[in-house]
């Protein structure tokens, strides 16, 4: 069973923002797999789901950034999920837009989402997607993160978005190893 998690802010407000890019890949993966990530529990919406007889989870936290370790580690435990079946996908200031980084451990870089999972697991030996969407100096972080992507970035995103569903695709068919090597 694998748990496939996309990091993003709950709420009409935060749709299409810098920091949703997670929610934006699990909509997209929604529509590529035919599903529709709507069941509410574990502080999240989520889909299971059989893909080429392996039991997959599609899941959004909607506990805020801040605390998206909450909704995985209930997830995790409820489907009794190992922490090596465990995907993260969530956005990076600190790469160009739309750029993927793929990884199989690694700290939180900052980022909050990422540092309340490392504490509820107890570990950064997790799975993740990173995607750019490249920091504007001349702007306070939050607004920026919070901020929408301006209309030249959005292709830039758009294709980082659809870079990600197909490195999710490749790993789930070919392993993650497979994943870095394509998508990298």
């Amino acid at each position: 069973m694998k748990l496939i998690v996309g990091l993003g802010n709950p709420g009409k407000e935060y749709n299409n923002t810098r920091h949703n890019v997670g929610f934006m890949v699990m909509d997209a993966l929604a529509k590529e797999f035919s599903v529709d990530i709507h069941i509410k529990k574990f502080k999240g919406e989520y889909i299971k789901f059989k893909y080429k007889g392996e039991d997959i989870i599609f899941l959004k936290p909607l506990t805020y950034m801040n605390n998206s370790g909450e909704a995985i580690i209930q997830c995790m435990h409820f489907f009794k999920i190992d922490i090596n079946d465990l995907l993260v996908i969530y956005d990076d200031l600190d790469m160009p837009i739309g750029k993927l980084r793929l990884r199989e451990t690694g700290g939180s870089g900052g980022h909050n989402g990422i540092k309340s999972i490392i504490g509820q697991t107890g570990t950064q030996n997790f799975k993740r997607i990173r995607i750019g969407i490249e920091k504007d100096k001349r702007i306070d972080t939050i607004d920026y993160v919070l901020g929408k992507f301006t209309p030249l970035q959005q292709p830039f995103i758009d294709e980082g978005v659809n870079k990600a569903v197909g490195a999710v695709k490749t790993y789930l068919d070919k392993g993650f190893n497979a994943a870095m090597n394509s998508y990298n």
